[in-house]
């Protein structure tokens, strides 16, 4: 039997690794040496799980320009920057591209920041972290960052590598290469893999894509972040809506996070909540995201009772169809939830959508729901008469119209709860509203009220004459 060739599995998790070499008893510069060996994200995971002596001790072995790389991915950075000393924080953030710098001292209080901020030295990069920080946090400039490398749109293919060179050492983000007029102003981009082959000849120009795609730094992350993402580029300049100067970029990684968030958001919101809620945050804060709606649900649901309550001579001559209002005003709820998932995914993804396209999405959820309703009411028709006959001693007659009145106003309330479930998204959509508030519970609670009207409509149409 042949032998196979066996590969010894490798190591993914480095957590334990790096706390053992921290934990060791070898010298400084063996210690730094081994670490420089893992990813700054692999270091940052086990910060954590290390006592604060030995995180200070860590700092002095690595230094200010290390530890920036490792605190940018941490996520308590804040936490571990406000217990050591101001200055040490100051070096830190310094030596941290500006939108992560940012994105760090939000994590601070007012006090520990502007220190911070004051003990900064070099101009450039306080001008950059004051110019982020200017934005609201919707805007596209609050999340750019100002690592790019741009040359004159005058300049020859030798003049653009010489410049290209000597920044790259400060700047990594160099695999596309954005041009500028001599103002300033935006211009276009080049590929680094064009430039690194074009002769030194050859006029820049033609290397150059005037149709770049670009944002402003005031528009609105969610209005094109889906966008953004169809491009599949590197990076996205970012320039002045007042000046058209370039003023910094969105990197891959940054669309990656931003479409996580959008997501995230639609997710808090379909789920009744005013914000996306996080794993460690404290419960006062939870709640003040929940109550809002769930005061708004409540006045909503007291409504549908109130409506029950008109019907209250129905109930009491007809006691039994209580027993299925539960099951109308489930489906009535399941349907409307489904539309509206389809209909708000639908909308993000194509946010350039004509009212008639989304017309037919509003006739397309109908018909679907509609067609379940069918279904499901035949069903329930049939289930219920087979339950009325059997555990149950009315006539006939009653037997067959009770489980047609079920049938029927499941039919209804699904057909209505498809057309509440793609409409009101669409409207709010065409208003300037985010569809996604149209949250899961909202939609239910109004479909809800739909289906008690329908059921009971029904059984005092149907029913109190038999």
């Amino acid at each position: 039997m042949e032998e196979k060739n066996e590969f010894p599995v490798q190591e993914r998790d480095y957590g334990t690794q790096i706390l053992s070499i921290i934990r060791s008893e070898s010298n400084d510069e063996e210690i730094k040496a081994q670490l420089q060996e893992y990813h700054e994200n692999d270091i940052a995971s086990i910060f954590e799980e290390l006592e604060t002596d030995e995180r200070d001790h860590l700092l002095q072995i690595l230094g200010s320009e290390f530890m920036s790389e490792i605190v940018s991915f941490m996520e308590d950075a804040g936490e571990y920057l406000s217990e050591i000393d101001v200055d040490e924080a100051a070096d830190i953030i310094e030596q941290m591209d500006a939108d992560d710098a940012v994105e760090v001292l939000d994590d601070l209080d007012e006090e520990t920041r502007s220190e911070i901020i004051e003990l900064i030295e070099d101009p450039e990069i306080k001008e950059d972290i004051e110019l982020i920080d200017s934005y609201e946090d919707d805007e596209f400039g609050s999340r750019m960052s100002t690592n790019f490398i741009a040359v004159k749109r005058n300049s020859t293919v030798k003049e653009t590598m010489k410049t290209l060179v000597s920044e790259a050492a400060e700047n990594d983000n160099i695999y596309t290469i954005f041009i500028v007029n001599e103002d300033g102003s935006f211009y276009g981009a080049m590929d680094l893999k064009d430039l690194i082959v074009a002769r030194s000849t050859v006029d820049l120009e033609t290397l150059i894509s005037t149709t770049f795609p670009f944002v402003y730094d005031k528009d609105i992350i969610s209005d094109n972040i889906e966008r953004l993402r169809g491009y599949s580029e590197n990076m996205i300049p970012v320039v002045s809506s007042a000046s058209n100067t370039l003023l910094g970029v969105i990197t891959s990684t940054d669309i990656i996070e931003l479409v996580d968030e959008e997501r995230g958001d639609d997710y808090a919101k379909l789920a009744a909540l005013s914000s996306e809620e996080e794993p460690d945050e404290t419960l006062l804060k939870s709640m003040k995201k929940r109550v809002p709606w769930l005061i708004a649900l409540l006045f909503m649901g007291l409504v549908v009772s109130a409506v029950v309550g008109v019907f209250e001579s129905v109930v009491d001559a007809l006691p039994m169809i209580v027993s299925f209002q539960s099951l109308i005003l489930g489906m009535a709820g399941n349907v409307g939830t489904q539309s509206l998932a389809v209909t708000v995914r639908t909308l993000g993804n194509n946010e350039d959508s004509t009212f008639k396209e989304q017309f037919i999405t509003i006739l397309r959820e109908i018909r679907v729901a509609l067609l379940n309703g069918v279904v499901l009411g035949a069903i329930s028709f049939v289930i219920v008469s087979g339950y009325l006959f059997v555990f149950t001693a009315y006539a006939n007659t009653f037997i067959f119209a009770a489980a047609g009145c079920v049938g029927l106003a499941m039919c209804f309330a699904m057909a209505i709860s498809g057309l509440t479930g793609a409409a009101i998204p669409v409207c709010l959509y065409r208003f300037g509203v985010d569809p996604a508030v149209a949250s899961g519970p909202l939609i239910t609670t109004i479909n809800d009220l739909v289906a008690v009207i329908s059921y009971y409509g029904l059984a005092w149409a149907l029913l109190l004459s038999i």
